[in-house]
């Protein structure tokens, strides 16, 4: 359960720098990919990869056919589960999913071949890069959903959420645009609201306990969140609109 006592208003923010300079922490590859797989990372990801080596476009929604009115950014998708439901619900929304780690990638483009989506873009590295190089109010939502909690005090740096990331996203986040953070770690959940509720460009959206002790609507449970449930491990599910 999450309380004002675990929130440290004045904790220190030693990842910022870190992730200005763009250092990226995490595995990039598991077990060998089939085939089919390694043909779809050759031959399929090409076509969908952003790239940031050269300067963004005016509006992110050039990078997606014609029909795109709004673009999201889900940081680390891992098996892509959310993202695919999310893409084909929102068959107008473009969405660029974030994910260093290759087997995800890997998996992610089956299911866009399976499934033919072509509202889904992707980033193979660091979204701390991505989100310096996105132009400003640019996205109508980020996604963290499940990310690694590095629970170690040393390692709380390498944490995604940060008061550098946070400005970033305060940065490319429309108006009235959402961040929106799922973890079953308290000690995480209780670091994101300290980061977020310290900076003047979010509001969190709870009201009431049951806001952020459930899923908001249509939410797609991925299989890290059935597990965790399973194992009696319950998540908060934040919600931060950008003031």
């Amino acid at each position: 359960m999450i309380t004002s006592r675990d929130i440290d208003h004045d904790a220190p923010d030693d990842g910022a720098l870190a992730h200005s300079r763009g250092s990226f922490f995490g595995r990039r590859k598991g077990h060998k990919l089939r085939s089919h797989q390694a043909d779809l990372i050759d031959n399929l990801l090409p076509h969908l990869a952003v790239g940031i080596e050269t300067p963004a476009p005016e509006k992110l929604t050039e990078l997606f056919d014609d029909g795109i009115g709004d673009v999201r950014l889900e940081i680390g998708f891992g098996g892509g589960e959310h993202l695919i439901a999310e893409a084909r619900a929102f068959p107008n929304i473009g969405f660029i999913g974030c994910e260093p780690y290759v087997n995800g990638m890997a998996k992610i483009l089956t299911q866009i071949e399976a499934n033919n989506i072509g509202n889904i873009r992707l980033f193979a590295g660091d979204a701390a890069e991505l989100l310096a190089w996105a132009p400003p109010r640019s996205l109508l939502r980020v996604d963290l959903i499940h990310p690694d909690p590095w629970p170690k005090r040393r390692h709380w740096k390498r944490r995604f959420v940060q008061d550098a990331t946070v400005k970033a996203m305060a940065r490319i986040l429309k108006d009235g645009g959402e961040f929106r953070f799922v973890s079953d770690i308290d000690d995480y959940c209780a670091w994101t609201l300290s980061h977020l509720m310290r900076s003047p460009d979010f509001a969190w959206l709870a009201e009431r306990a049951v806001d952020w002790q459930q899923p908001w609507p249509d939410y797609t449970m991925t299989r890290y969140g059935a597990k965790a449930e399973r194992e009696g491990r319950k998540a908060a599910y934040l919600r931060f609109r950008r003031l």
